[in-house]
Order: structure tokens, then C-alpha cells, then sequence
């Protein structure tokens, strides 16, 4: 790949589209609409990904549990979506297979058998195999359970690094002509005409002027807030804000499957294998009041996940064995149920055409973001004199085309032969390195390592494992600004490091003198 010249910025900026958000609506949104042609800039109070969608559970999933709520339309929508985006970047989702332990006090197994049936035949499925029964006693996935768990079920949906999926996004926007600002707060909005004019505020105080002629609010907790307090429109919509809170132990388990256990109260909960070394578990959903920019993972929250794998482990564990936690809040869509894990996860757009047009995003799911933000799209389009239809169905996701332009089964099912021949090309690097460069970056791994043809072009090992040459990367073309950024949102390597790590990466950057441009360096799409 070779890098472009850095974008350059005129004041005050004109564009089609200001995408107010940068999360995974909002990112997707930018990329669908500056995919069409149309001018696109979009605006991140903190860094991409920095809350909501850093903080799901990572699945890519039809959502089995919503079938009991009679959401059969989302879970469909969803199972499609399921099958695209895994051709889309299969460097950053793969295939899993999830395993439910089954016990007297659940539902009669022939329900929850018809139940996967019908999951399993919603939607057409290609790459994933279906559900089956199991014997707990045989299988691999039993060995970590408690004895009296000795039938099940397994069936099959994917994953997700939700914070790349987010990243990948304002990538490919950026490399169609979209201008992504990130820790830049749209302070102020207003109508003039057929026009919106609205003031940026970056971080150390700069003030950029923009003209759109159209506004989409995705702006996800604050979709509310930013209409009343931004835009000054009001909407007979509104969001209710459920907390997803994850607990992080070393691993419970040694095989590649994930468990979905279920609880007396109706809630289900997961555990994934995670980071090589790690048990991911989670969620939890609690109705949330307080501030949407400093969320927790509660003391009562982590007794409750704990509590909920020790019915099902034979090995307990404690708070005292949490590593790491992580909590975001998820503004769904609000409806009349009563109990937060019921709130439906299927999203709404409402368009305000009372002068230049004012899209505002309510609720969604992770899954679901790509049909979200063409359907968005399609809604703004026409206002703006846009006829180019719909395209991102058949597209990579930046560094997605490991063996072709247009994504393929064979780039889901044989990632392990791109991971062979990243290994044999650059056989002078750890294959546990090149293994972790190949998932995070895919094809655009040949960029990181353009031109280098031993260790020492990586240049300084800053910690272990992470060298100069990544950074430096990410820098330039993942809109990275600090330790936080590089170590628990564009990677998990915070998981890995020792106490103080972050400190040390946030020294060796200000010796840098930091991120060198708002805006990243682009790349071309091919290798």
C-alpha cells in the first residue's frame, strides 16, 4: 500500500453530511455516504469507539435470547447481517461456537431445541454450521462444568473486535473523502436557510466552522441531549439507557468454544474465550441514571457475574480473580418493557426536514450497523440530489481483502493460510507476532511492514511485543492519540502488559511529540 498526501483543510469546511458521533453508527454511516460520493466530515468528542461500542460483548449474533420476546423481524435482520459482515473482515470476526449446558430447571429441551431450530433457518446460512444436541460427558466443553450438567446444545455465531470494527470504518470513509475529527465536540448548531452551521471544538481549543447541508445525530447516550441542547429540535423519541457491564478472568477453559448459560431471573450471560489467555463474561443490564461519560462496572454487578459461572463451573471464582472489567451504556430504543433486559435492541430513524434535513439514530446493535447506516443513507440521499445506490453489502472492510477484492468464503474459512504465507514472507518476525498482526490489521499488515526487512527496521521495542513501527502506524492511520488508545481500544495489549505499562507508552509518545496530523494518512484499498 502507499500513502497519500495528508488531507488539507479549508475554513470554513463544506460538506454534504457532518456525522455528529463516532461510534460504530455513526462511522458506518460516514462510510456508507462518502462510499456514494457525497462530502462527509465527521466529529468525536473523545477517541472512535470510546464508549457504547467499545464495551458490547463482542458477537457478531442473530441474538438467540430476543426470540423469546417475539423479535423475530430484528433477529432475522440480524442473522443476515451475521453472514455479511463475516465475508466483510475476517480478520477482525471469525466463526464461533457457542455450548448451552442444560438442567431441569430451564425450559423443556424440546423448546429450547425448536428454539435453535428456528434460529438456525431464519435467515439463509452459508458459512456457519447449524445447532445440535450434546452430550456434556463426551465433549470437550463439558470438562470445566459441574457434573450435573451432562446434556446440551451447541450452535453457531461469530465475533467481533468491536473498537477495529469502528476504527475499519472511519478507514475506509477516510479513503473515500470523508474528514474524521476525533476528540472534537460539536458545540453549537443551528439552521441558516438550507444550511446547518455548526462549530467544532477540538480538545486544545481550536474552533473549526462548518457548513452541511445535512446533520446526522448519532451521537448514541447523547442522542437526546445533543437534539435538545445542540440542535435545539425536539423528538417524540427517546432512548432508555441500560448498562452492559464484563468482568475479565484468566482463562476457565482450554478449548474454542464459548458458553451461553442462563439464569433463574431469564437473563443469559457468556463466557468466550478471550485474548488467548483470558475468559471474557458477560452482560449485565441494568437500568442507568447517572453520567454517560464516567460509567462503571458495579461491586453487585461483578457478585452477580461471578456468582452466575459458579453454578455452572466446577472451578469458582471470586471478584478477587477479576483482571479487568469494562462498562458502557447502550441507548436503546424505548419501548414499554418493563424489565431492562427486554428493551428491544432494533433501532429507529427519525429525519426532520423542517429546513436542511436532521437525521437522529435510536437505538441498535452492533449487528445490525451496517443495514442501520444504509438505510440511513437512503433516507438523506435524495435531499442532497444523490441517486448512487447502495454498496457496501459486497465490500471489504479495510485490510479484509486477504484474497480478493470482494469478499469470499474463502477469506472466512482459510484466514489460517493468509496467517501461513504473512509468516513465511516475513519469516523474520515472531509467528505469534505476525499471527496478532494479521488479525488486527489483515491485509494492511503489509503496510505496517512496508519496506522493513529485519527487527531492527521495527525500530525501538517500546514494550514487549509492541515496537515502533506499530505505533507509529497507528498513529498515522488510526487517528491514535495515547497509550489508551494504541493498548485497549485499536488492541487489548493493556490485557497483556505489566502494571505501569500505559505510563511508560504515554512517556515514550510525548517524547515523539504525539500524534503528527488530525488527520491520518490514507492508503489504497489494494495491497
Amino acid at each position: 500500500m502507499q500513502a497519500h498526501s495528508k488531507q488539507s483543510v479549508s475554513f470554513p469546511l463544506e460538506c454534504d453530511v457532518l456525522v455528529v458521533g463516532g461510534g460504530i453508527n455513526g462511522a458506518g454511516i460516514a462510510r456508507d455516504a462518502a462510499g456514494r460520493g457525497l462530502s462527509v466530515v465527521l466529529c468525536e468528542q473523545h477517541d472512535l469507539a470510546a464508549h457504547t461500542s467499545s464495551s458490547s460483548s463482542k458477537l457478531i449474533h442473530g441474538g438467540l435470547r430476543y426470540l423469546e420476546h417475539y423479535e423475530f423481524g430484528l433477529v432475522r435482520k440480524a442473522l443476515i447481517e451475521r453472514e455479511v459482515l463475516l465475508r466483510s473482515a475476517p480478520h477482525i470476526m471469525w466463526p464461533l461456537r457457542f455450548v448451552m449446558p442444560h438442567d431441569r430447571g430451564q425450559r423443556p429441551a424440546w423448546l429450547i431445541r425448536l428454539g435453535m431450530f428456528l434460529y438456525d433457518h431464519l435467515a439463509r446460512r452459508e458459512l456457519l454450521p447449524g445447532s445440535r444436541g450434546l452430550d456434556l460427558r463426551r465433549h470437550p466443553s463439558g470438562a470445566p462444568l459441574k457434573a450435573d450438567f451432562t446434556r446440551g446444545f451447541v450452535y453457531s455465531d461469530g465475533w467481533v473486535d468491536d473498537a477495529r470494527l469502528v476504527v475499519l470504518n472511519a478507514m475506509d470513509a477516510a479513503e473515500k473523502g470523508a474528514q474524521i475529527h476525533t476528540r472534537t465536540r460539536c458545540e453549537s448548531l443551528g439552521r441558516q436557510g438550507d444550511r446547518w452551521n455548526a462549530t467544532l471544538r477540538r480538545q486544545d481549543g481550536h474552533a473549526l466552522q462548518v457548513r452541511a447541508r445535512c446533520v446526522v445525530n448519532a451521537a448514541g447516550p447523547w442522542v437526546a441531549q445533543f437534539l435538545g441542547e445542540s440542535a435545539h429540535v425536539r423528538s417524540s423519541k427517546s432512548v432508555r439507557l441500560v448498562k452492559g457491564s464484563h468482568i475479565v478472568v484468566k482463562k476457565l477453559f482450554d478449548h474454542d468454544h464459548a458458553y451461553i448459560f442462563q439464569n433463574a431471573d431469564g437473563r443469559i450471560v457468556f463466557a468466550i474465550p478471550y485474548e488467548r489467555d483470558f475468559t471474557l463474561i458477560g452482560t449485565t443490564d441494568v437500568e442507568y441514571k447517572g453520567a454517560t461519560d464516567s460509567v462503571a462496572i458495579s461491586q453487585d454487578e461483578i457478585d452477580y457475574l461471578c456468582t452466575l459461572c459458579n453454578r455452572y463451573f466446577s472451578k469458582p471464582i471470586a471478584p478477587a480473580d477479576v483482571v479487568w472489567s469494562y462498562a458502557g451504556v447502550r441507548p436503546l430504543l424505548e419501548d414499554a418493557a418493563a424489565d431492562a433486559s427486554a428493551v428491544t435492541r432494533d433501532y429507529q430513524l427519525d429525519l426532520n426536514t423542517e429546513g436542511a434535513p436532521l437525521l437522529s439514530v435510536f437505538g441498535g446493535k452492533i449487528t445490525t450497523f451496517r443495514k442501520l447506516a444504509e438505510e440511513a443513507v437512503d433516507m438523506i440521499a435524495p435531499a442532497l440530489g444523490n441517486s448512487r445506490g447502495a454498496w457496501t453489502a459486497n465490500a471489504c472492510m479495510p485490510g479484509g481483502d486477504l484474497f480478493a477484492p470482494t469478499p469470499q468464503n474463502r477469506s472466512v474459512r482459510e484466514f489460517d493460510s493468509f496467517v501461513h504465507g504473512l509468516q513465511q514472507q516475513y519469516a523474520w518476525l515472531a509467528p505469534q507476532l505476525l499471527h496478532r498482526y494479521a488479525r488486527a490489521y489483515g491485509s494492511r499488515a503489509h503496510a505496517l511492514l512496508k519496506g522493513k526487512n529485519n527487527v531492527e527496521d521495527m525500530g525501538e521495542e517500546i514494550l514487549a511485543g509492541l515496537y515502533a513501527a506499530e505505533v507509529d502506524y497507528l498513529l498515522r492511520h488510526e487517528w491514535a492519540t495515547c497509550a489508551a488508545d494504541i493498548l485497549w481500544r485499536r488492541s487489548k495489549l493493556g490485557l497483556h502488559f505489566p502494571k505501569g505499562s500505559e505510563a511508560v507508552l504515554d512517556a515514550w509518545l510525548a517524547a515523539r511529540g504525539g500524534q503528527r496530523s488530525d488527520q491520518p494518512e490514507l492508503q489504497e484499498a489494494s495491497r
